[in-house]
């Protein structure tokens, strides 16, 4: 199998439960809810996603032709000076990384001692073998995971509401407020919901309010 990723980059994980936590992204192209151009953003399922995931031009980026020679592209971003105790944090995501990520590859980031989370929107099946999974559900979509780490739901979506997910089996429950470049009262309408509903938590966009990638 050959794997198209966009970019690969070293960060602070900016959302969710692992907030603050060092990572690899690897940010697989392609989606099945977008195509990612804008002339197409109009009809998708997905209208509202902020993130460059088409083509393989990116920084790290490229048609990756084996498990080996990406596995390696990605460890080559983990700080040398780190102690073996420490393993690689490799976060998969896209578009939707699960059009790409298989249980071969898998295998292959942990034969590399690398811990391997995905950030999906839940409507592929999670390949055996994954130990951090975040689902971050699309109105208009059909939800096929129903359980994992943490469901982070973009606040508010038409045709999605918390209420819809609060019986799923996940460990941690997010809301994280739709950006708005014209007028964005979503956090405080995020805000007051998990106020008044505690089984929500509050994440924030925290990579993009200290300006990292």
């Amino acid at each position: 199998m050959t794997y198209a990723v966009k970019e690969i980059f070293y960060s602070l994980q900016g959302e969710g439960a692992h907030a603050g936590r060092p990572a690899i992204f690897c940010r697989f192209s392609g989606c099945n809810l977008w195509s990612g151009q804008e002339k197409h953003r109009a009809n998708a399922i997905c209208q509202f996603c902020d993130t460059d995931f088409v083509g393989t031009n990116g920084d790290g980026g490229g048609s990756f032709t084996s498990t080996t020679s990406l596995v390696a592209q990605v460890k080559s971003y983990w700080p040398q000076s780190i102690s073996d105790q420490t393993h690689p944090y490799v976060v998969c995501t896209g578009g939707e990384p699960l059009l790409q990520l298989d249980t071969d590859l898998i295998e292959a980031f942990h034969a590399e001692g690398m811990e391997v989370a995905i950030e999906t929107n839940g409507t592929l099946p999670v390949p055996k073998g994954v130990d951090w999974v975040c689902v971050s559900p699309k109105s208009g979509s059909t939800l096929l995971v129903e359980e994992g780490d943490e469901i982070k739901l973009v606040y508010p979506q038409q045709g999605h509401h918390p209420s819809d997910f609060v019986h799923l089996k996940f460990n941690h429950f997010f809301l994280q407020p739709m950006f708005d470049d014209q007028e964005n009262n979503n956090l405080e309408t995020t805000v007051e919901y998990c106020l008044s509903h505690p089984r929500w938590s509050l994440s924030l966009q925290t990579h993009k309010l200290l300006g990292l990638p």
